[in-house]
């Protein structure tokens, strides 16, 4: 349920998206502009901001683009003035052949917001070329007993122009015989016919010799002209008949080449060579005669070449069977071509966004249109990405989509994507399209910095030589570039009258502490000062921070700061001891104590072992004092004080602040018989530091 629940909600999302684009385009109704053809290249067209009701300068604040269905670049569009001109000469029978019709669909590409703008150009035929006969002579044979009033059909002629700029009529050079009318067919195709006035006879006069000339309707008209062999022949009674005047077949455009498309039949009731029959394709233009060919004995017409329904659909072929006696029939093959699923989709990537900031919602990354040459469900698409990305596919209008993040993204996690889209028609078998978009992710200041301790103690001997090396501190930051590079400094200081400056400095750089001065055990027992670290982009901080006190801990606070806008920062405490020539180096802090309190089972374990120990010794130091006094009351006899050296070993005697007697030094107490005591110094005794090393110990 909760799934589908998430899905409504997208689903009226994408709904109202698309409203709001269909009010938005409401206005902007399909316009059709007009051109004449071969109009010189830079002429003008129209002014499209004024019919998009845009200003000056807004098409190019927009972005606009002009896309033509065939990505060629035929129309330019100047973004400061609007005008839309001519980027080449248009030719119309290149561009849309024998259509009567030719409309170049364009569309105006619109960003921030998006919009586009659907219009038409219309390429008006100029009369440029002239009527042109297949042949420059064609013979006809014409049986002498033929009827006043027999019609014999004529090859006609092409003319590339369309409309009134095409054929209109025909005319033949003056006779006493033939005139020719002219028959216009239902596909609009106008046929020259020769129409028989005379009776003939072929013993007056066997042949006859005259010009037909075809006749466009421009201003002025073109012509062309070709000659017409008439040839009287002796009487041929039956001429050949087909079983079928027209033959309509159906071929599908992956027909191998050599398949057979029809086959036609015609027969004739003479006998001999009257009665023999051929084919031939009573009219071929260049583009029948290198895709069929027929069989002149079977009737057979087969493909030459492979189809393809997208160049074009149908085809419409005029077969002769003409016998040995020179009488002919006719009939006509209409061949349609059946589309098949062989185009997969296109994809064209309009505009590309990359890398795209994180933290920013709804951010547009790409604009393209799909499109499928194919027809009926074989150029239905469907677009779609993969389900485990944080993208959307969003449909703006006809075949534009546009690639957009859904939330927003995070550089920390995934820096990179690779966005793989999907077109797919509906055709049996589907074909499929992909095209891969790789997006990256760039950084925004979204982490602060963070040290990897929660806290630093550090110990420092007293004495110390100056720009001694005390310690370091660490801090890193999730961020790239500028945003993660952390530079160390001292905090303020809480009372401006103590000169940390003099006594404590910090690499800027890699966060080392360095004593400037040697340090007094017995003037300064413990520091506590605070450090920043910030990124390159962070404000520099002032002065440093010192606490000077007597107590058992002091605390440093460590503040780091990354190089964003705004900048992050975290801080750590650092905890630094003062000791009297490492006499307590291992000085328990109050933390620990208190963590001791809540150690675990084996913690436990730990300490009821040590109080053992510590009773065992403990009762063996206590004999050994009572030996020791023994023999004291033997010496006391003698009057005197005989005390070996190192009598009390160094480890058990302290001298620190707190009145204690310290390791660096051994003393040994006599007690006489009589009222005087004698206070004997021994020597100093100091510890050997020659292998020890200053560090510091995180708490």
């Amino acid at each position: 349920m909760e799934a589908g629940e998430e899905r409504f909600p997208k689903q009226r999302q994408v709904l109202i998206l698309f409203l709001l684009m269909r009010v938005a385009l409401a206005g902007w109704e399909s316009r059709r502009y007009s051109v004449m053809e071969e109009t010189e290249s830079g002429s003008f067209v129209a002014n499209l901001a004024k019919d998009l009701g845009l200003g000056a300068g807004e098409l190019a604040a927009r972005g606009a683009r002009v896309v033509t269905e065939d990505n060629e670049p035929r129309l330019q569009l100047d973004l400061q003035t609007g005008d839309l001109i001519l980027n080449e000469k248009l030719d119309r029978e290149e561009m849309c052949g024998p259509t009567d019709l030719c409309v170049m669909h364009f569309q105006v590409l619109l960003k921030k917001p998006l919009g586009v703008f659907r219009a038409e150009l219309l390429v008006r035929d100029i009369n440029d070329h002239s009527p042109e006969f297949p042949e420059r002579e064609m013979t006809l044979k014409i049986l002498e007993n033929s009827s006043p009033g027999t019609v014999f059909p004529l090859k006609k002629a092409q003319d590339l122009d369309v409309g009134k700029n095409n054929i209109q009529n025909y005319n033949i050079s003056p006779n006493s015989h033939f005139h020719v009318s002219t028959r216009n067919r239902g596909d609009g195709r106008k046929y020259p016919e020769l129409v028989l006035d005379k009776e003939l006879d072929r013993e007056e006069e066997a042949e006859f010799r005259l010009t037909l000339t075809a006749l466009d309707g421009g201003s002025p008209p073109r012509s062309g002209t070709t000659q017409v062999r008439v040839l009287v022949l002796d009487v041929n009674d039956n001429a050949p008949e087909f079983a079928q005047m027209l033959y309509q077949v159906q071929v599908p455009e992956n027909s191998p080449v050599g398949a057979l498309v029809v086959k036609v039949s015609a027969r004739d009731l003479d006998t001999g060579t009257n009665g023999e029959i051929s084919y031939s394709l009573f009219y071929s233009s260049q583009e029948i005669s290198t895709t069929f060919e027929l069989n002149s004995l079977s009737g057979e017409v087969r493909l030459i070449k492979k189809l393809d329904f997208e160049t074009i659909s149908s085809y419409e072929l005029d077969i002769d069977a003409s016998d040995g006696g020179g009488l002919s029939g006719k009939c006509s093959v209409s061949i349609e071509v059946v589309d098949v699923n062989d185009n997969s989709p296109e994809l064209t990537i309009s505009s590309l966004t990359s890398p795209i900031p994180e933290n920013s919602p709804d951010t547009e990354v790409a604009l393209f249109r799909i499109r499928d040459r194919d027809s009926g469900d074989n150029g239905r698409m469907a677009c779609f990405i993969q389900d485990d990305l944080p993208f959307l596919l969003k449909q703006s209008t006809e075949n534009f989509y546009t690639l957009v993040t859904n939330g927003a993204l995070d550089r920390e996690t995934k820096a990179e994507y690779n966005v793989t889209i999907i077109v797919t028609d509906l055709g049996t078998p589907s074909l499929k399209t992909e095209h891969n978009i790789t997006v990256l992710v760039s950084d925004v200041n979204d982490n602060a910095p963070a040290f990897t301790q929660t806290s630093y103690t550090l110990f420092v001997r007293e004495n110390n030589s100056p720009a001694l090396h005390i310690g370091s501190v660490s801090a890193t930051d999730r961020d790239a570039g500028a945003n993660a590079q952390v530079t160390y400094s001292l905090l303020p200081p809480q009372d401006p009258q103590l000169p940390l400056a003099s006594l404590v400095s910090i690499n800027a750089d890699n966060g080392q502490l360095f004593a400037l001065r040697a340090l007094d055990y017995e003037a300064l027992r413990v520091l506590e000062f605070g450090v920043g670290a910030v990124d390159r982009g962070s404000p520099a901080l002032s002065s440093p921070a010192l606490v000077l006190r007597d107590a058992a801990k002091h605390r440093l606070l460590v503040l780091v700061k990354d190089n964003g806008e705004p900048p992050l920062s975290a801080s750590v405490t650092l905890h630094v001891l003062l000791v009297d020539g490492f006499s307590q180096p291992y000085l328990p802090l109050p933390e620990a104590a208190a963590d001791a309190a809540q150690a675990d089972p084996l913690t436990v374990y730990l300490v009821i072992a040590l109080a053992s120990v510590s009773s065992l010794f403990l009762f063996s130091v206590l004999a050994f004092i009572a030996v020791r006094l023994r023999q004291r009351n033997r010496g006391a006899s003698l009057g005197g004080c005989s005390v070996p050296e190192g009598y009390f070993p160094g480890h058990l005697v302290d001298v620190s602040g707190t009145g204690t007697l310290s390791q660096s030094y051994q003393y040994e107490v006599c007690l006489t018989g009589d009222s005087g005591n004698e206070f004997k110094f021994l020597k100093p005794i100091f510890p050997n530091i020659q292998g020890q090393s200053l560090g510091s110990k995180s708490e």
